[in-house]
């Protein structure tokens, strides 16, 4: 996962490296949805043992990007409207809480990095930067099981679906000022209303993602 410095290292590990890879090549539908992964292909094309392969698939299984059928092997996970709804639904909650209480657990250190990612996002518009925000929160909570629930389970799932459906375009400008205001209240330590503007936040883009889907299907 590519994210901002300071908030995880930088992958080091070959079967790290191509797990990487992989997943942004899966996320941004280089790999497209429901097709089938050969191994051969692409340890040929990675330039690694099948053993790393399986390692970074194996990886990629627990991120719900591939899914493994006996006597099929794996194939990239196929989407369905109801499935990103409720991703919605999920993350309100749980984000809401990782908010909460990232405003009572986050040292100086991590609000300045989150404020300085902050500014770049104004600058660069950018949805992965987006996606970088919220991540950055959820490790900030300092609850573990919390952290793997919305960053193993959800996370590359949901980009994936945002790429899908044209990155939430029509989001971005409110998204921005919206996390402007989520930021203020985890540097007033205000665990209440981080929570009650992540909420209202997410609440926010899964009302604009059924408007997408609706304008999809007509």
């Amino acid at each position: 996962m590519s994210t901002v410095k300071g908030i995880k290292q930088v992958p080091i590990t070959i079967a790290e490296r191509v797990f990487d890879s992989l997943c942004q090549a899966i996320v941004t539908g280089k790999i497209p949805a429901g097709s089938k992964i050969s191994e051969p292909e692409l340890a040929k094309y990675y330039e690694v043992s099948r053993a790393s392969l399986r390692d970074a698939i194996g990886r990629l299984e627990a991120c719900n990007l591939v899914i493994r059928r006996p006597n099929v092997g794996a194939s990239v996970v196929s989407l369905s409207d109801e499935e990103l709804l409720e991703i919605y639904t999920v993350r309100e909650a749980l984000e809401g809480m990782a908010a909460r209480q990232a405003a009572e657990h986050m040292n100086e250190k991590e609000l300045d990095e989150l404020q300085s990612l902050l500014e770049m996002e104004s600058q660069a518009n950018s949805n992965d930067i987006n996606s970088d925000f919220h991540y950055g929160i959820v490790i900030g909570c300092k609850n573990n099981r919390l952290k793997r629930l919305l960053c193993d389970d959800l996370y590359h799932l949901m980009r994936m679906y945002r790429y899908q459906l044209g990155r939430e375009s029509g989001r971005t400008s409110s998204a921005s000022k919206e996390h402007g205001l989520i930021m203020d209240a985890l540097l007033d330590r205000d665990g209440e209303m981080a929570e009650l503007l992540m909420r209202r936040h997410i609440r926010k883009s899964r009302k604009h993602i059924e408007m997408l889907l609706i304008n999809k299907a007509s």
